[in-house]
């Protein structure tokens, strides 16, 4: 078994404010040490990683994501519209879904995340089809082709056009189908291990596609497995309206009346919460994925999110899917986190270090993985190290602030459970041309069966 010294980095944020000015050690897949300044390791080593021109972090944890909106990034006739718009445009060329597509848009959405230091994704799927029946199988592969984390959730959508929805009927899936399906993933892949690299979460689509009664036997299902609930929430004031109208409850009483307000719950987006709904949220244990970029470009709002974290609410990030977007990339949507939140609450409202503490400890939280999200003794080996040396960065004072501040969206090598991952800024298991072209090749297919 090697033990490895990650020494000297010119700059090392472990999110806990621990001294690691001197570097860490790595023994297999778990951080056994950090080495303060003017230190030595006192654990025996074996090799070691010359940190001098990095910045280290935890590795990223991206919270919510769409990994087959891949394939239809910056779609034409889906420019410029609102969510619902964007939706009812974008549901006919979904429906096209295969097994190659998804397969090939989940592993260049992981590639894309973990060489921008992301080491740990929640993806959100909730397409299924007559084409489509078990994507998530297909997802499961995919993943472990590409050596990262995953919470892999079944997303579900059972209220369709015709009954009230928004999604066509063409994408709704029986009840009972969801929660069989849902019942399989948990039984064949959920892993509950500190060192998983798979696990599986319950995720009924939103308020305005799937019924109360999947949501309430989806969170029966949730306590009778031991697994998280996932759901969009809150992302705009048509949803709110959406819920006035149907349930006569704006969206937290309405996720109150379904059993869904406990810890076991995360929300995407949370944008449109008044203060008392946000002093329940955190009450109940109820968390919140923020996902900056995609709320500017759909226009959806700013979400409150430092006030959310001040009052308690679990708080993480999400870069959301990669047509709402339209890119995969964690450290860029700290920095935007960081813009977003010092837009609504002023120059001092929001530092570099909450924006990537949103991106780390607060994701972990978000998806339970205590043992992932900070740089400390016993936790899993997962980190990220930028180089400062792009001329974006010159004249730089404080490292870790510039990684925001003046714009990362690389790394220069990502470890994932004591596994180098990214070295050189360049996949070391996969070739990137290759899922490139692959991936190109099956979003101009979608495209063809759309037109």
């Amino acid at each position: 078994m090697s033990v490895l010294w990650l020494r000297h980095p010119l700059a090392c944020w472990t999110g806990t404010g621990e001294n690691a000015d001197n570097g860490l050690v790595v023994r297999d897949n778990h951080i056994v040490e950090l080495v303060a300044k003017g230190r030595e390791p006192a654990t025996a080593y074996d090799q070691t990683f010359d940190a001098s021109n990095h910045v280290l972090l935890p590795g990223l944890i991206n919270c919510h994501h769409h990994f087959f909106q891949t394939l239809t990034r910056a779609f034409p006739p889906a420019l410029n519209k609102g969510l619902f718009d964007w939706l009812q445009t974008l549901y006919p060329v979904w429906t096209n879904l295969d097994d190659d597509a998804i397969y090939a848009s989940t592993r260049l959405a992981l590639a894309e995340l973990l060489m921008s230091g992301c080491t740990t994704a929640a993806d959100h799927h909730y397409v299924f089809s007559t084409l489509l029946p078990r994507a998530i199988d297909t997802q499961v592969s995919a993943a472990h082709s590409i050596g990262m984390r995953v919470t892999l959730t079944r997303g579900s959508m059972s209220l369709g056009e015709s009954a009230g929805g928004l999604p066509p009927d063409f994408l709704v899936e029986t009840e009972a189908s969801i929660l069989s399906e849902s019942r399989r993933l948990v039984d064949r892949y959920h892993d509950r291990r500190p060192e998983s690299f798979c696990r599986i979460a319950l995720a009924p689509c939103s308020p305005f596609s799937v019924t109360p009664d999947l949501m309430r036997e989806s969170a029966q299902l949730a306590v009778e497995k031991d697994v998280l609930l996932h759901t969009h929430l809150g992302e705009t004031e048509d949803e709110n309206q959406f819920c006035l109208n149907r349930f006569n409850q704006r969206p937290v009483d309405y996720l109150d009346s379904v059993g869904w307000l406990n810890e076991r719950v995360w929300l995407a987006h949370g944008i449109h919460f008044n203060d008392g709904e946000i002093q329940r949220l955190a009450g109940s244990g109820v968390g919140v994925c923020h996902c900056p970029s995609s709320n500017m470009l759909l226009g959806s709002g700013q979400c409150r999110a430092q006030e959310m974290r001040h009052v308690g609410v679990r708080l993480g990030l999400g870069v959301d899917g990669s047509a709402s977007n339209d890119g995969s990339n964690m450290i860029q949507e700290a920095r935007q986190a960081m813009l977003m939140q010092k837009l609504t609450y002023g120059a001092a409202g929001c530092s570099h270090r909450d924006a990537l503490t949103m991106a780390t400890s607060g994701g972990a939280a978000l998806l339970q993985r205590p043992e992932l999200g900070t740089l400390a003794k016993g936790q899993q080996a997962d980190l990220a190290l930028f180089r400062l040396e792009k001329p974006r960065f010159s004249g730089h004072g404080d490292p870790v602030a510039a990684l925001l501040l003046c714009g990362a969206h690389r790394a220069d090598f990502v470890m994932v459970g004591g596994r180098w991952k990214v070295k050189a800024g360049e996949l070391i298991d996969n070739d990137i041309d290759r899922l490139i072209a692959e991936h190109t090749q099956a979003a101009q297919r979608l495209r063809d069966k759309a037109a």
